[in-house]
């Protein structure tokens, strides 16, 4: 995956409440539609619960990001990897 040099914090973010299940799909590798419909569908169940679980794992994620921050990437680490494209071939050294 590439690095992101400019991120908008979650909860800025205009298409999120909180930023929870986007910010756990990143963290897990997974995407945040899978965790979303079962937190829309625990609304219709029971909406506290629901609201509860929400905020809770909100200040859980919030404590993550804080306890452990993620590096910054410099454009100047970036621009001194010299990284190749996936669909290059390269040459195999041939055994004598």
């Amino acid at each position: 995956m590439e690095a992101q040099v400019n991120q908008v914090a979650l909860p800025l973010r205009s298409h999120t409440i909180l930023g929870v299940c986007e910010a756990i799909g990143e963290d897990f590798g997974f995407n945040p539609v899978f965790l979303r419909i079962p937190f829309a569908a625990s609304v219709i169940y029971s909406p506290m619960l629901a609201i509860g679980t929400y905020l809770a794992l909100g200040l859980a994620v919030m404590g993550s990001r804080l306890l452990f921050p993620r590096k910054a990437v410099n454009e100047e680490q970036l621009s001194q990897q010299q990284l190749e494209p996936a669909n290059e071939q390269q040459e195999l050294k041939r055994a004598a």
